[in-house]
Order: C-alpha cells, then structure tokens, then sequence
C-alpha cells in the first residue's frame, strides 16, 4: 500500500512523534490484507503535524495458544521500550492508544528503501539472499539450506551488516519467534527497522528468526554494554520494569531479566536451541 502524501511537516523528535502517534486524530485508509490479523493503513494528525501509521486493533487478533496472557498489541508496545532502552531505535515509534475499531497498537509508517540485487548504488542492497554455493561469499553469513523445487537446494544467507546484528541481539533479548525478511525496513538515511513483533516475550525460548550467522559468534563491546545496561535498567522497580509491567506478565518479564544476564554471562550471541524451529515460515 502507498504512503500517504503528506508526511509530518517537519522532522519530529521521536518523543513528538510518540506524543502524536498517542493522541492525534485517527483516520483509517485502508487495510493491509496480507497480514495475518486486522492491520489497518491510517494517518494521524495533530496541531498541524501529520504522519502515517499503522493501527492493529486487539479486537482483530487471532489467539494463539502459546500466548494465553495479555496481546500482540501490548507486546509491540514493549518491544518498542526494550528497543529504546538500548539505544539503537530499532523499532519505529510505537504506543498503545484507543482508535476508531477499540485499543490498538499504534505505529508509526516506514517508507523502505527499495532493495536491488545489482551492486549499482542505485538501491539498498539486499539484505537476505539463496545462493548456490556451499560456503556464504564475502559479506554475508550463512543461516541455513532451503529446498527452491526440483529436488535442488541454495544456500540462505543474510548480509554481514552492523545493523542487522544490533537487530539478532534485539531478537534474542525480547525472544522474537517471528523475525521474517519482510519485517526488516530499510530506511532512508541508512536506518533500519524492524516490525512485527507481536509474538515476543515468551516465558519459554521461542527464538525464530533468519538472522542466525552471528549464532555462537562472540557479542561486540557494542552489544555488551547494551546487556549492561539492560540488565541495570531491568533490576525490580526500575521505570523500565514499570512501564513493561503495564503490557507483560511478570513471569515474562523474569524471563527477560534471565536472557539478559544469559547474554551477560556468555558474552554471545545465542545458538538455536533445538527444541523449536529455529527459522520463520514463511520465510519472508
């Protein structure tokens, strides 16, 4: 679905873009029909200041067994203060607020750079790729072998990108269970975002994703001081810990104080336990 013509009038700090995501009028577009629950295409306005998001209504979402407590939409809305608490802004602005189809997650839309296979400048590079060689080339991790039909099978590989470990270090700190290609946004400026994350903070290790070459591979100093400081702005009473109180269980957020000083402890990057499918379907 196109972005709306008019985006915010000039370059909003992300806690105005909060502000305007929470209480802005909401107006619904459209409705994004390859999702999986309700996914509504909308803008927002307030005092002049106008962008486009994305609103899931709780009314529109599937149950899932293994998520019996709480909702996807109140777990974006963490994923969104975990992301911040590190300091990469992984996850586009993102609050839960009332709209026209009851409480929902509200979030603000990322126009992604378009990606091209050919080394031209002309695009983002890709991220994800198959190819057919045994070993990932340059640049590129391996993730695992995929069947692509006729009894043949290519090589899965993701780009050796900076951002894209900060987003396997996210996933692994949250227990993402769905880390798709297509919920990885690049973004003009070089950002990149991650969506989607409404099957997270699992009690249990329901960590899926395609961002598995890291696995076992030693956590940059980068990434160790933001386990650090997780791990002090997770200690009981916190104002992180409040605000999470709000949207997980405490048995979830236990769970998550116990992968941030896992992180700590190894100082690595997590391996695939075995015990759940490590990689998303579908892929993409």
């Amino acid at each position: 679905m196109p972005a709306p013509e008019r985006i915010p009038s000039r370059s909003l700090t992300g806690t105005e873009l909060v502000a305007l995501l929470t209480e802005g009028e909401l107006t619904v577009l459209g409705q994004i029909r390859e999702a999986s629950n309700a996914v509504l295409y909308c803008t927002v306005a307030r005092d002049g200041e106008e962008a486009a998001c994305v609103y899931k209504p709780v009314a529109g979402e599937q149950p899932l067994w293994d998520f019996p407590d709480g909702t996807l939409a109140e777990r974006e809305v963490a994923a969104y203060e975990i992301s911040e608490a590190t300091g990469w802004g992984l996850v586009p602005p993102t609050v839960l607020r009332d709209g026209p189809y009851g409480e929902g997650m509200c979030q603000l839309w990322i126009d992604a750079e378009p990606q091209d296979d050919e080394d031209d400048g002309a695009a983002e590079p890709p991220l994800l790729a198959l190819v057919e060689d045994e070993e990932p080339g340059e640049g590129w991790k391996a993730v695992a072998h995929a069947e692509v039909g006729g009894g043949r099978t290519a090589l899965l590989v993701h780009a050796d990108d900076a951002r894209l470990r900060r987003l396997a270090v996210l996933d692994a700190v949250i227990n993402n269970g769905d880390r798709k290609g297509g919920h990885l946004l690049p973004a003009p400026g070089g950002r990149l975002y991650g969506i989607d994350h409404g099957v997270t903070f699992n009690a249990d290790d329901k960590l899926r994703t395609l961002l598995w070459g890291w696995a076992g591979e030693p956590l940059t100093a980068e990434a160790v001081e933001v386990v650090e400081r997780l791990g002090t702005e997770l200690a009981p009473g916190a104002p992180l810990v409040t605000r999470l109180g709000e949207l997980i269980t405490e048995v979830e957020i236990e769970a998550l104080r116990g992968r941030v000083a896992g992180l700590r402890a190894t100082g690595r990057h997590p391996e695939p336990s075995g015990e759940w499918p490590s990689i998303p379907w579908p892929p993409v």
